[in-house]
């Protein structure tokens, strides 16, 4: 072989091996690999969406109450905690802090779950007035605390739910549309009801407050307030997704 010709052979193979290394770099880091055994070993993924909840972290309640900006401090003075309010609710731009407080509904961690479904309870009973055209941005928050399907936080959001479409019912010459602005939304939130209204599993102390000892027990109070106070409409759409729900009227 002459020398051009080793010389040649001898470059194209180490741009076969630096090509090889490239390669190498690129690839995958959860592709399958063999351990010494012969086995093939996998590495998990764990930003997996179908492995893992979703991150109540990253809640909106969470980044607003770390940076001071929500107009509350918790009051540990008394036989519970509640929340000390540095505004007057009423005088709230509801827009703003109530789908905040509705995204924290999510949140397993103290103090942020406290202050989130006390929040929203605050505001439901002292501004029920203004919460009606505030709806439509509350049902993302909720669906996503729903999606969740933890348990706790699935029964604590049907407890805020049966007070949302109560709220301003119990106003002097109140309204109560809520219940029927709720009714386009069913699609959004109740098929995760159809999961659950058969779940006879005890939801323990933490929840004996809501009269109800079972997590199906509480969907079927739920539908039933939703039927309830959501007109004439309501009944057929939870029928629709919850197909085993009787209609609690009487016709």
């Amino acid at each position: 072989m002459s020398t051009s010709a080793s010389g040649g052979a001898t470059s194209t193979l180490k741009a076969d091996i630096a090509a090889l290394k490239q390669m190498k770099r690129k690839l995958p880091s959860n592709i399958p690999k063999k351990s010494a055994g012969g086995t093939t070993q996998t590495k998990k993924l764990t930003n997996s969406p179908s492995s893992s909840k979703l991150n109540s972290a990253n809640t909106e309640l969470r980044r607003f109450y770390s940076r001071g900006d929500l107009p509350i401090q918790i009051d540990h003075g008394g036989v519970a905690n509640r929340l000390a309010w540095k505004v007057e609710i009423h005088k709230l731009d509801f827009h703003h802090y109530l789908p905040i407080f509705f995204d924290g509904l999510r949140e397993i961690e103290m103090p942020y779950s406290f202050v989130a479904e006390q929040g929203v309870l605050d505001m439901l009973e002292a501004g029920a007035h203004k919460v009606l055209p505030v709806i439509p941005q509350l049902i993302i928050p909720m669906k996503v605390a729903l999606n969740t399907r933890d348990r706790n936080i699935i029964a604590k959001i049907l407890h805020i739910l049966q007070k949302l479409v109560t709220c301003d019912a119990v106003l002097p010459g109140g309204s109560g549309l809520c219940g029927q602005a709720l009714v386009p939304y069913y699609r959004q939130l109740l098929p995760i009801f159809n999961l659950f209204v058969n779940d006879n599993d005890n939801l323990g102390d933490q929840h004996s407050q809501r009269k109800s000892k079972s997590l199906g027990e509480l969907v079927m109070q739920t539908l039933e307030t939703l039927e309830t106070r959501g007109g004439e409409d309501a009944f057929i759409n939870i029928k629709y997704l919850v197909p085993t729900y009787q209609s609690v009227n009487t016709y």
